[in-house]
């Protein structure tokens, strides 16, 4: 009986993953403002990953972030190395799942402050992947540290800001509780 309920339980963790991805995905496609190089502000994009990996932590955050990484890889993509592929794709989403080490935590400061752990993550990941790949484009003069910095920061901080105000209203209504 207990293997029934573990397989039952594998089962639902991989439809929610199905699910939340599929949502995040299509969030994506709705591109509120688009940068040149890549990156773009979206309508809460990252909330479907956030919340599974809080839901579900760490392990199965990284994986469904990964996988919401390839499929955005997949709808989009803006390769100049394969070693930026995997910086700026499958390892910059799937650090979206650091925010399952507030795993079991439906509370606001949790909420945001996984909000602000998973995307930090996905800023350090396309950050290095600036400074070595798109080093080029920085201004006559700027570090290109500090470019890739401004550069990521100005679409990811605003990311950033609205999934920590979804995160946080999702918290405040207790709808992360209902899930956790």
């Amino acid at each position: 009986m207990a293997e029934v309920s573990k397989r039952s339980m594998k089962i639902r963790v991989i439809a929610e993953a199905a699910v939340l991805i599929a949502l995040a995905s299509v969030l994506s496609l709705y591109k509120i403002y688009r940068l040149p190089q890549g990156g773009s502000v979206t309508p809460a994009s990252m909330v479907p990953i956030l919340i599974f990996a809080v839901r579900r932590g760490l392990k199965y955050g990284v994986a469904a972030g990964l996988l919401f990484g390839l499929i955005r890889l997949y709808l989009g993509m803006y390769v100049v190395h394969p070693v930026q592929l995997l910086l700026d794709y499958p390892l910059a989403f799937g650090a979206l799942g650091l925010a399952g080490l507030f795993k079991g935590k439906g509370d606001i400061k949790a909420s945001v402050g996984g909000a602000a752990l998973g995307i930090g993550g996905r800023f350090f990941s396309h950050w290095l992947s600036g400074v070595v790949f798109f080093a080029e484009y920085a201004p006559a003069g700027q570090h290109p540290a500090i470019y890739s910095a401004i550069y990521n920061g100005s679409y990811l901080g605003v990311e950033f800001i609205v999934s920590a105000v979804v995160m946080y209203m999702l918290a405040k209504a207790g709808v992360l509780k209902v899930f956790l």
